[in-house]
């Protein structure tokens, strides 16, 4: 998780190149073109397989298109849909048409906030806000007055406290203020892989910060990602990814900045209004990235003692959680796909997530 800095695309899918997988000779290999997008303050990077150096850069403008529409339909603060749809939320309780480009994220939003019993909330962007995790540069920020995060707490602002009638939006709580940042990259990703296997392309990978959902194959072979350890110290875990499934970890450290000794970060407990303690990085495997990635924050904040119970709520299969002594968490399906590099560090399995 990244802090935003800016509302626009800053650049296309570039530098795609057509090179070839496997072992000079032999037949079975098919061309790859790699390429990159920014959008959401990262790069995603591209991987196509079987498509030659022509077809590449017809996606390119395909995908470079549709990133450059969602940033700017769903940026927290920058005008577009979502600031005028928090104006509105803030100004009364009167409905309002809900813009198309943003009601099926706030639907899957709603739904994965009611599974992770608020521990996962949009709603929120008034603490979000009040903490600067919102435009500001980190040696900008320091932490809001007790007061307000008080305020805000006691107005417990929520997904499920905005009506949803038919096309038309409406809330009583002044509170409710929408940022999708734990959400949005896994939601536009997906978006991304449903375009690509639209225009027929069945065997592909898109990757952002250690995030990664693939599709198919990688010329027979499975997908891969590295899950780096907290505060990008090294590599500590690979993972396999089989066939359409994505891996997305939460890992604040990009975001966090010191005040007065003591650090903080943007994965904001909904419960306390403080960021979430006790964890370092939880990382999730799911066959969609929109859940992976909102699963991941929810069990960021559940922690050490209540990641399982939390998980098994959502439905999520695979978890691996470091906790803030270093030690590991995973269930035994997750012990079984996960490849650990840090071999030095104390593993406690749990028991399975059915």
């Amino acid at each position: 998780m990244s802090m935003p800095a800016s509302p626009r695309l800053r650049g296309a899918l570039v530098a795609v190149w057509i090179t070839a997988i496997g072992t000079p000779g032999c037949a079975n290999h098919d061309p790859v073109a790699r390429g990159q997008v920014s959008a959401f303050d990262t790069t995603l990077e591209i991987t196509l397989m079987g498509v030659n150096r022509e077809r590449a850069h017809e996606v390119s403008d395909i995908l470079q298109a549709d990133m450059r529409q969602l940033e700017s339909a769903w940026h927290a603060w920058q005008p577009g849909p979502v600031s005028r749809m928090n104006a509105l939320f803030n100004a009364g309780g009167e409905p309002f048409a809900a813009p198309p480009s943003v009601l099926p994220l706030l639907r899957l939003s709603r739904q994965l906030e009611a599974q992770s019993e608020g521990l996962f909330n949009p709603a929120i962007g008034h603490l979000l806000r009040a903490w600067g995790f919102q435009g500001r540069p980190a040696d900008c920020l320091q932490p809001p007055a007790t007061d307000l995060i008080q305020k805000a707490v006691a107005a417990r602002p929520s997904m499920q406290d905005i009506k949803i009638d038919g096309f038309r939006l409406s809330s009583k709580n002044h509170w409710v203020k929408l940022d999708f940042r734990g959400i949005q990259l896994g939601y536009a990703i997906d978006q991304a892989i449903a375009r690509l296997q639209d225009l027929g392309i069945n065997n592909a990978s898109i990757s952002a910060d250690g995030n990664l959902r693939a599709i198919g194959s990688r010329d027979g072979h499975p997908w891969s990602v590295a899950v780096h350890g907290p505060a990008g110290r090294g590599i500590l875990a690979t993972l396999e990814i089989l066939g359409n499934e994505a891996a997305f970890t939460a890992d604040p450290d990009e975001s966090s900045f010191t005040w007065e000794g003591e650090i903080y970060h943007d994965i904001i407990d909904p419960r306390s209004g403080y960021p979430a303690t006790g964890t370092t990085s939880v990382t999730v495997l799911h066959p969609i990235a929109s859940t992976a990635d909102a699963a991941a924050t929810a069990l960021f904040v559940a922690g050490p003692e209540d990641w399982h119970r939390v998980a098994k709520l959502m439905g999520i299969r695979y978890v691996m959680l470091t906790d803030d002594a270093g030690r590991i968490h995973m269930n035994p399906a997750m012990q079984a796909r996960v490849k650990l590099k840090a071999l030095n560090r104390e593993v406690i399995i749990s028991q399975p997530l059915t």
